[in-house]
């Protein structure tokens, strides 16, 4: 048997360093907020033959008065080019050129577009504060709804505590996946966009459900008196589910992989978002939820006695 709520503090001290690693990201870099939330076009494409460099790309653009432009290039020959919010004239004229520059490279040699979007400064501004509302609603009625769900509970905790150690462990699992992005924006230009909040809102239903199967296995081993005191029944039941929470996520995690290597570039970081938080969240049902709740208790009788 693994003695999980026996070296609680070392699973704290390490939550601690990378929420605490992540918090010092977020607030030094900031994210790298992409034109989903900043306004913008956004241009995805492959060229049929030859790729052209990033500087050639970056020539073209310029011929149109668009100096601040991010492009991203792959090896495979597509590309991905950000800039600022352009009309629909531009936006062909760009293409006939980037044709005519791929044809000098080689002969029949032009770029295919795969898709392309423009969004203006009014939808960008809505969609970050709905954005902002969905991942607050969220967290809220995963509080309420754990409640609710533990409410028979009330020995020797509250059900509205199970509800704290669900949130402080989904403030974990949201925190590392955030501050990650924030040093990718930094270092790699790597961009959050909406596909990123998806993948939050996703770990975060991913985690709860992996939490409540553990509080779940406790509340049943109360009943049944299973346990020595209530660490002990916490410490039980987080070794019954410990195999299935790791094998739940190591098949989740091995998919992601597969899409993040051979799905794309533009799936590539909504992967890799989803698999650091499913990863981050296993880790804290198992090691943070659980411990909190012994900790929770303990403070309880402290302050009883």
């Amino acid at each position: 048997m693994v003695h999980v709520t026996k070296h609680r503090k070392i699973f704290y001290w390490i939550s601690g360093i990378l929420v605490g690693l992540s918090a010092f990201a977020f607030f030094s870099f900031g994210l790298n907020l992409g034109i989903d939330f900043t306004g913008g076009s956004l241009l995805y494409g492959e060229f049929s033959k030859k790729p052209l460099d990033r500087e050639a790309i970056i020539d073209v653009l310029s011929g149109y008065g668009l100096s601040d432009v991010v492009v991203q290039t792959s090896p495979d020959g597509s590309v991905i080019i950000k800039m600022k919010e352009i009309d629909e004239k531009t936006h062909q004229d760009i293409l006939k050129s980037l044709n005519e520059k791929s044809a000098e490279l080689e002969e029949g040699n032009e770029f295919i577009q795969k898709s392309y979007e423009s969004i203006g400064p009014s939808i960008s501004s809505e969609l970050s504060s709905k954005a902002k509302n969905a991942i607050l609603f969220v967290l809220v009625a995963i509080v309420l709804f754990v409640a609710f769900a533990f409410r028979k509970v009330s020995y020797p905790l509250s059900s509205f505590k199970y509800g704290i150690a669900t949130l402080a462990a989904l403030f974990h699992d949201v925190a590392i996946p955030v501050g990650v992005f924030a040093f990718l924006g930094q270092y790699y230009g790597v961009e959050v966009t909406s596909a990123f909040i998806a993948a939050v809102l996703t770990v975060l239903g991913y985690s709860v459900n992996d939490t409540i199967v553990v509080f779940d296995r406790v509340r049943e081993n109360l009943t049944r008196h299973i346990g020595k005191d209530f660490e002990d029944t916490v410490n039980i039941s987080v070794n019954q589910t410990f195999v299935r929470s790791l094998n739940t996520s190591l098949t989740v995690v091995l998919v992601l992989l597969a899409i993040y290597f051979f799905g794309g570039e533009s799936i590539k970081y909504f992967a890799l978002a989803l698999m650091i938080g499913v990863i981050s969240g296993t880790y804290s049902s198992i090691f943070i939820g659980s411990n909190l709740l012994v900790t929770l208790e303990k403070m309880q009788n402290k302050n009883k006695s």
